[in-house]
């Protein structure tokens, strides 16, 4: 027997979980000390009414033989779809029904996608970057290539003949920097893609926060349904990051080699996944419903209020910045020269402010820092008053 000796090459701990370490630490050493967290992505607010009331409902169901339900469809009921087929008919993209397919979250479906691509692609991903697109790679052990996100770019890498890859990362919103691509930057990308026979990986999971011209979904794109395929999620749309819920969509257009894309990801799907728990679907088609996406907006406008504040707070202390806007994070330039993690142990130390230091997003990460609206209200106003009387000295 051999093990996945590319395990070796990964990280032994994730970012998140080296965060969560020293922040114990430091409690433990000062535990008179009340720390104010806005670092790790979770959202803050409790599930909206409407979604409560139809999981209420699911589990009556459940309790009645005449509404029992067992295994469901490994793609997600058809109510779920449905509601998700109309949430983007709404923005005049249309879908058919069996493209959307139904999961416990968009990071499990980063990972298991890969079941569709030979290990001998290659790979093609921004730095900084979300690490579970690099760690899911390196553990197939995949070659990866990467396109450089920095402040001279605006943290929004273009095509370049030198990047081609056989499956393309795009983040946007944009994980860790907030930055959000145009659909003029985005058909640059789709174009190369469809040119090099490649396929986007296209997360999508930070939409609901768009305000502006930014792409919401890449299937905007011409050409996209061709050679793009869509990882989305509840979690922060609509507060699921406790309950796992997210979607993935793939064109019957999506050919390589002579198979369907598709239907590869259905047959994955039926052979290693169960589905997603009927009450969860049944809270999540009510996040499309008229009540349902009134209250979600209002949760977003408290998030989207928490990083204008952030935003403000940023621009008062001359720090340079990026997102905010489109964004739940902003991407901020350590000051006075520090690392990351010198910035991490400095503003924990003497404001109990955690963030999240941005070398561990890559090396183009190193000398920023991410800060996220997540937190609640008093929290975030807090976090702000301490860094403005910090930073501004």
């Amino acid at each position: 027997m051999k093990p996945n000796y590319h395990y070796q090459d990964v990280a032994e701990t994730y970012l998140f979980s080296n965060i969560a370490k020293k922040v114990s630490a430091y409690v433990a050493e000062h535990p008179d000390k009340n720390v104010f967290r806005l670092g790790i992505g979770d959202v803050t607010l409790p599930l909206a009414p409407a979604v409560i009331k139809a999981m209420h409902e699911a589990v009556d169901e459940m309790s009645k033989k005449e509404t029992f339900k067992g295994y469901g469809p490994e793609q997600g009921y058809a109510f779920l779809r449905e509601s998700i087929q109309a949430y983007y008919a709404r923005r005049g993209i249309q879908l058919a029904l069996d493209e959307i397919f139904v999961s416990d979250g968009a990071k499990s479906d980063c990972g298991n996608i890969l079941d569709l691509f030979d290990t001998d692609n290659s790979v093609l991903v921004p730095d900084p970057v979300y690490p579970v697109y690099v760690d899911t790679n390196v553990m197939a052990g995949r070659k990866i290539s990467y396109m450089q996100a920095t402040a001279e770019n605006g943290f929004l890498p273009m095509p370049d003949e030198s990047l081609k890859a056989d499956i393309i990362y795009i983040c946007s919103p944009n994980n860790p920097t907030g930055a959000s691509y145009n659909k003029t930057q985005l058909k640059a990308w789709v174009d190369f893609a469809i040119q090099n026979d490649s396929v986007i990986l296209y997360d999508a999971a930070y939409e609901c926060f768009v305000e502006t011209d930014a792409v919401r979904s890449i299937f905007e794109i011409e050409g996209a349904r061709n050679c793009a395929i869509e990882l989305c999620s509840f979690s922060k749309t609509a507060g699921f990051t406790g309950t796992r819920c997210g979607y993935t969509i793939v064109p019957c257009e999506l050919v390589r080699g002579g198979m369907s894309l598709r239907k590869m990801w259905l047959r994955r799907q039926t052979t290693k996944f169960n589905g997603v728990s009927y009450i969860v679907q049944k809270g999540a088609a009510a996040v499309f419903s008229e009540e349902g996406e009134k209250q979600i907006k209002e949760n977003l406008a408290y998030y989207k209020e928490n990083a204008k504040l952030i935003a403000n707070c940023m621009d008062e202390c001359g720090i340079a910045y990026t997102g905010g806007k489109n964004s739940p994070y902003i991407w901020l330039q350590c000051p006075s020269g520090m690392t990351s993690w010198e910035f991490f142990d400095y503003l924990l130390n003497e404001i109990q402010v955690v963030g999240t230091p941005g070398s561990g997003f890559g090396k183009n990460g190193e000398g920023f820092f991410r800060l996220t609206s997540f937190g609640s209200r008093e929290t975030t106003l807090e976090a702000c008053d301490r860094l403005k009387k910090l930073l501004k000295k």
